[in-house]
């Protein structure tokens, strides 16, 4: 259990929520576990299936609690809802600034600044703790021009300026990714980014930690009411998540290009775990997406300390936190959107 920004999470997949007079009590194989009084909560997000008693929903929807339900690896399921309020006001705000150009650039030059910093603070660790074995030069060459595009922000007047800065970035970012790969050259490289289908082993590695991550940022936005298919830097396209598309910009660098990079240099994938078809394209085996799915599930378990809310929390739980931050200041309750910055 964790509690941020007045929301519960209940992590334990196995645990089951009731009623007791104004709390919400959390019990573990009949043995409870944590208590807390209604009225200090604004939402309750857990993972898992064995769900809570009908009594703790209508508390939850007298009380304008939101409640979700969301598998144990983090695909959304359900949220209980009373009377429309909070959400309706929360999405017409949110479309509202969709419609608006100068305040979706606003919101987005957060998104690229949280992804540049980033994309940079990966490069510069790789120079700290393999400085001896990389081409040093050529990453700060890069990290140069990462840090002029960064500059140039300020003054961007237009998402699709924005955007052409951050196809920059990115294209800088990824000409050195391949720097990063320390073990098994041979099957692991990328001299450019590439997908639909994927060309090589790490490109399709990344797509599918880019699309579990997509899946996580989705069902964080569900649970605190967004609408994750209307976005401001990303444009509307049907079926396409826009929102969570956007959020996802400042978390790829620490959440999935990281994690690819040591599952490769640490040898728990290798060559075998990828098959390439007719057309050229790469995709995974079975054994290699268990993997994949498995360190997945790892990684999200570890702490971190969150740079915004100055607290301990699990890396899985970073998505929902800045998906609450986004809610919290589209109603008006905090200054801006502070995007996550890796530590």
């Amino acid at each position: 259990m964790k509690r941020l920004l007045n929301t519960l999470y209940v992590t334990t997949p196995d645990s089951y929520l009731f009623k007791e007079g104004e709390n919400v009590v959390v019990k573990l194989y009949n043995e409870e576990k944590f208590r807390i009084p209604i009225h200090n909560l604004e939402a309750i997000v857990c993972f898992g299936y064995m769900g809570a008693s009908p009594q703790l929903m209508r508390l939850c929807v007298e009380n304008n609690v939101g409640l979700s339900f969301l598998s144990p690896y983090g695909k959304f399921l359900a949220r209980v809802n009373g009377k429309v309020r909070g959400n309706v006001l929360l999405r017409r705000t949110q479309y509202r600034i969709a419609d608006n150009a100068t305040e979706s650039l606003d919101i987005s030059k957060g998104f690229i600044i949280g992804k540049i910093v980033n994309c940079r603070t990966v490069l510069g660790r790789a120079i700290r703790d393999h400085g001896d074995v990389i081409d040093s030069g050529r990453i700060r060459t890069v990290d140069n021009l990462l840090i002029n595009n960064l500059l140039n922000i300020d003054d961007c007047n237009s998402l699709d300026t924005l955007r052409g800065i951050e196809g920059n970035c990115a294209k800088f970012y990824f000409s050195v990714f391949e720097e990063l790969i320390l073990k098994q050259k041979d099957d692991f490289y990328l001299s450019n980014r590439n997908r639909r289908p994927p060309l090589d082993n790490m490109n399709a590695m990344l797509s599918f930690f880019y699309t579990l991550l997509a899946h996580d940022i989705e069902s964080a936005l569900e649970t605190v009411g967004l609408d994750p298919y209307v976005g401001f830097f990303h444009t509307d396209r049907p079926g396409r998540a826009s929102l969570a598309l956007d959020m996802m910009e400042e978390l790829r660098p620490f959440l999935a290009d990281r994690l690819a990079l040591n599952m490769v240099n640490l040898k728990q994938l290798t060559g075998r775990d990828f098959v390439k078809k007719e057309n050229g394209g790469v995709i995974m085996t079975d054994k290699g997406r268990k993997e994949i799915l498995g360190a997945w599930q790892k990684r999200k378990q570890d702490k971190i300390m969150h740079p915004y809310l100055n607290e301990k929390i699990s890396v899985g739980l970073i998505p929902y936190v800045q998906a609450m931050l986004m809610a919290r200041f589209l109603r008006g309750d905090i200054d801006g959107y502070p995007p996550f910055f890796m530590n």
